[in-house]
């Protein structure tokens, strides 16, 4: 057989096509190095950047000749941070308020908003609030739902594929209630029967659920949001532990809302990975949750964010007050807390990821150290997602997410307020030094 010119040149195109290129090296000096797990600071460490994760790290490792040099000398780097708790999909239009006959509250609104945003327009919604919080030093994410039809996959597919900028996102598709979902019944138009299931897969039998399940896995959830009370009916244990037992048979695992002391009941005891909100919890339930290995991510509202939902203020301060202090309970119980925060409204004067980090406030006021809310928003958060073995924490072989900030926050936690480096996947994707 003979080979021609053109054949060769066709080879050896398709051979610089699909061959691997080398991947360029990236070495990061950090001034101050926080080991998440020790809660301790290290000093002039080398991060070795290869392929997107850390190829070497120590305060030994040479800088091969060629590699890009970052240079973070009087900069404090730790971890990416995480918010296990967002909704990339969804930020309120208008304003609502929590009283004032007459005017819209928060279900009516979240109802409107339903009606008017298609899922086209929810995808770039999230793809700004993406770019915003992973600015912001979240370079991973759990958004658990709210998104219409499964935008939020799209915005995850679109992420992963280097469209949009943003964070991983471990995503959960549509949300699994009893009917109704979390909108008021009143307010539901019995002829327009097809408003709800745009945010909600409504589950009211066990075949229902199963359904609902395999439909997220099927439609890109990579987490599995169930609404276990918010209705007058509510879940069950035994229909919560068939939920977590579907959904893990697939590897994945389950995040329960719960308002109400009943439904985290309902949910620690059927088995769920982590109880969203929990606002009532007393001791004896927050025990449960440790002995079981129920994660708290408690969406901890500090008073001012309640205010910026249009909350009169004694109101959000004693709201406020009510969640500082199953917080503080929480971590004095040695409840696993993953940091979430369910920011879905616009806060003056704030982005979408630097509103997520006033929550730190309510960890502030319930006592809780600096290295313990670090654990939270990166190592503790980062086993609750499945994730701990790639990301979360800075060593060989792991994700290169990273932020540098120039306070430490291990001595004051609003020092990550003023992060002026974010890397994702060894891409940088915000320097303002």
């Amino acid at each position: 057989m003979t080979t021609n010119r053109t054949d060769v040149l066709a080879a050896t195109l398709l051979l610089t096509l699909f061959s691997p290129a080398t991947a360029q090296l990236t070495a990061i000096r950090a001034g101050r190095l926080i080991d998440i797990h020790e809660g301790t600071v290290t000093t002039d460490q080398v991060i070795l950047v290869e392929g997107g994760k850390i190829a070497a790290i120590g305060p030994d490792v040479e800088i091969p000749d060629g590699a890009d040099v970052i240079d973070l000398s009087d900069a404090v780097v730790l971890p990416g941070l995480f918010d296990c708790h967002t909704h990339l999909c969804y930020t309120v239009k208008g304003g609502f308020n929590h009283t004032n006959q007459g005017e819209m509250g928060f279900r009516e609104q979240f109802l409107v908003n339903t009606l008017t945003q298609p899922a086209a327009y929810r995808a770039l919604v999230g793809a700004s609030n993406a770019r915003e919080v992973l600015k912001a030093g979240f370079t991973t994410v759990r958004d658990v739902g709210n998104a219409c039809d499964y935008a939020d996959t799209a915005l995850r597919m679109a992420v992963e594929d280097g469209l949009v900028p943003g964070p991983t996102i471990i995503n959960a598709g549509m949300i699994i209630s009893p009917s109704g979902g979390q909108f008021p019944g009143e307010l539901l138009n019995p002829e327009l029967p097809g408003i709800g299931p745009h945010e909600y897969l409504y589950a009211d039998t066990r075949d229902d659920l199963r359904k609902a399940v395999r439909q997220n896995i099927l439609r890109g959830a990579r987490v599995i949001k169930l609404v276990v009370d918010d209705q007058p009916y509510i879940d069950s244990v035994g229909e919560t532990a068939f939920v977590v037992a579907e959904a893990g048979a697939a590897g994945l695992k389950v995040a329960a809302h719960c308002v109400t002391e009943a439904g985290a009941r309902h949910a620690i005891e059927g088995g769920v990975a982590s109880v969203e909100h929990g606002f009532e919890m007393p001791d004896e339930l927050l025990d449960l949750a440790r002995e079981r290995d129920v994660a708290l991510v408690g969406t901890d509202f500090p008073a001012d964010l309640w205010d910026a939902q249009g909350m009169p203020r004694p109101m959000a301060e004693t709201r406020s007050e009510k969640i500082v202090d199953r917080l503080r309970r929480a971590h004095e119980a040695g409840v696993t807390i993953a940091f979430g925060t369910d920011v879905f409204f616009p806060v003056a004067g704030q982005t979408r990821g630097s509103a997520a980090l006033l929550f730190t406030d309510s960890f502030r006021e319930a006592g809780i150290p600096p290295a313990a809310i670090l654990r939270a928003m990166t190592v503790d958060a980062a086993r609750l997602l499945g994730v701990e073995g790639e990301r979360g924490a800075l060593g060989r072989g792991m994700a290169a997410d990273l932020i540098a900030t120039p306070g430490n926050p291990l001595e004051d936690i609003d020092a990550l307020r003023e992060a002026v480096f974010v890397m994702k996947d060894g891409e940088v994707v915000r320097d303002d030094r």
